[in-house]
């Protein structure tokens, strides 16, 4: 396995140096730490020598233990409860468990430093760029027979989630479910501050008017000019689907390596779309319409410019992750003493929809020696348990019971004065308890969706809540999917340098407000010779 990686090392790290967020769907309870601890790193995959050896008596494999890395989506953190998710884990599987939870917003930075240091855990999860790249070098094990006849099949729900990360008909890992996508949240307080409503916003225009609106007419009421019409974690994000976080702006333009209508492929930043894009953005940056911090700001310091007490800097239009992110958005608001309705805008007329992006997958590191049976062994007790509709499977949705939800009887309350709310369960009934990292607020999910599962649970317990579950069908009914992503040995050996190149563009234009096509006449001259071999190696595949 190790002898595999040395070829990819660098073109993996100039990938990963395009990201400062690994995974695009957090969660308010992502702890944000990196564990690169001894403890792990002694516990690593065995070299490929030692298990074929092991196995020479043609005995079924037997695991000791399975390493995993994992982003914040995975919510049970080290102060919200993993110890208790890993002993009730190994206790069902019979085996240890190692967490390696990595910091969530540097995550595909901190993938590339893993596997540079040369210690390979069992099982990882990677967003759909890293899926496509690390599944080219023949790292990732095929686990497409182990997938196809896996008892979990019998109750699989949503099949084609997984037969869309396929990549050349074959499975390199497993999405827990849809991937999920971005909706523009409007402080409904703000609308009616500034005399309009939600329902009049249908364009471009009109939208723009919303935001100079925010902007311009105190709309938190202080008194002073310091508020905003949006904000956003950069002007185009770091990994795919890159525009969701500022969908009115870029609007159809997609800043990355496309397919036209007939599978041929192009550079999505090199057209007259992206440029109008910019065009917006920088038309908007002059205004004084989007947060300057949008220029290096992480999704962090959005959602906390978002939901502060002091709503002085703070932005009236927000868009973000749909589903349970409602729900956060919302207890986050009102935590703070913010009025928390919102509105939810639907797409406006130059847009085809809000984007459904591709779903992070977990994988399995193939260690290179010609047998799968320990590959099929960590597939037996990691996916296997995990959709095993029952117990394993609760720790993966909902997290470890009696720590993170319960059947026994209880009460409880969050908030107070008018935003106290009170909980009454009787003995045999299931439910949610209190976040250990957060009990002012009800846990919600570990680090599958219980709204998007792929496998039905044999128990039936659900707790999505409606305003959850009425988002996700708002989504559903304004998404399309987002584009498929490129993948070639020469797209990863360059990324890095297009992203910087593509940076530079986007920083000219709209900080420095440079003219858009002096600009963008220097990316095509630079970057000509990159293009042209990526698109040469796309087209003949």
């Amino acid at each position: 396995m190790r002898r595999k990686a040395v070829s990819v090392l660098l073109s993996m790290s100039m990938l990963a140096s395009m990201s400062g967020c690994g995974q695009t769907q957090e969660t308010s309870n992502t702890q944000e730490t990196s564990q690169m601890t001894s403890e792990v790193q002694e516990q690593t995959t065995a070299p490929a020598e030692d298990a074929s050896s092991e196995q020479a008596s043609g005995e079924a494999y037997k695991l000791d233990s399975i390493t995993v890395v994992v982003d914040g989506t995975f919510n049970a953190s080290l102060d919200a409860g993993q110890a208790d998710f890993i002993e009730q884990w190994e206790k069902e599987v019979g085996i240890d468990l190692i967490i390696n939870q990595l910091d969530h917003s540097s995550y595909t930075d901190g993938v590339g430093r893993l596997f540079a240091s040369g210690d390979y855990p069992d099982v990882i999860l990677l967003n759909a760029g890293l899926y496509a790249e690390y599944a080219k070098t023949g790292m990732l094990w095929d686990m497409t027979e182990a997938y196809d006849n896996a008892d979990f099949q019998s109750r699989m729900i949503l099949p084609e989630v997984n037969q869309n990360v396929r990549i050349d008909g074959r499975q390199y890992g497993i999405a827990t479910g849809l991937g999920g996508g971005c909706i523009t949240y409007v402080k409904k307080k703000w609308l009616d501050a500034v005399g309009m409503k939600a329902e009049d916003i249908k364009d471009w225009d009109s939208y723009y008017e919303m935001l100079k609106a925010f902007a311009t007419q105190d709309p938190d009421g202080n008194g002073k000019d310091d508020t905003y019409g949006v904000c956003a974690a950069g002007f185009v994000g770091s990994e795919a689907p890159y525009t969701n976080y500022l969908p009115q702006f870029w609007q159809n333009a997609y800043p990355a390596f496309l397919q036209d209508e007939n599978g041929v492929w192009y550079d999505g930043f090199d057209t007259t779309e992206t440029k109008e894009a910019l065009k917006r953005l920088q038309q908007a940056y002059a205004d004084k319409v989007i947060d300057p911090e949008s220029l290096t700001i992480q999704t962090k310091g959005v959602r906390e410019k978002w939901w502060s007490q002091d709503q002085a800097g703070s932005f009236g239009s927000f868009t973000y992750w749909a589903g349970y992110w409602n729900d956060n958005l919302v207890d986050n608001m009102t935590k703070n003493g913010i009025d928390s309705e919102l509105v939810r805008l639907e797409p406006i007329a130059e847009m085809d929809g809000y984007l459904n992006r591709e779903s992070p997958v977990y994988c399995i590191i193939d260690d290179g020696d010609g047998d799968d049976s320990r590959e099929q062994a960590i597939f037996d007790a990691f996916f296997e348990t995990m959709f095993d509709g029952d117990k394993v499977q609760m720790l993966w949705v909902y997290g470890a019971e009696d720590v993170h939800w319960s059947t026994h009887a209880e009460s409880f309350t969050t908030g107070e004065g008018e935003t106290l709310k009170e909980y009454n369960y009787d003995e045999g009934e299931f439910h949610l308890k209190l976040n250990p990292a957060d009990p002012a607020n009800v846990w919600k999910k570990n680090a599958i969706d219980p709204s998007s599962m792929i496998v039905s649970m044999t128990n039936g317990y659900e707790t999505a809540t409606d305003l959850t579950k009425e988002c996700n069908i708002f989504f559903a009914a304004n998404c399309i999917d987002a584009p498929k992503s490129a993948s070639a040995e020469s797209l990863s050996n360059y990324n890095g340098t297009l992203v910087d190149m593509r940076n530079e563009v986007i920083a000219n234009v709209v900080v420095r407000g440079m003219d858009i096509d002096e600009c963008m006449a220097q990316y095509e001259e630079d970057s000509a010779n990159m293009v042209a071999e990526i698109l040469e190696e796309l087209n003949q595949q």
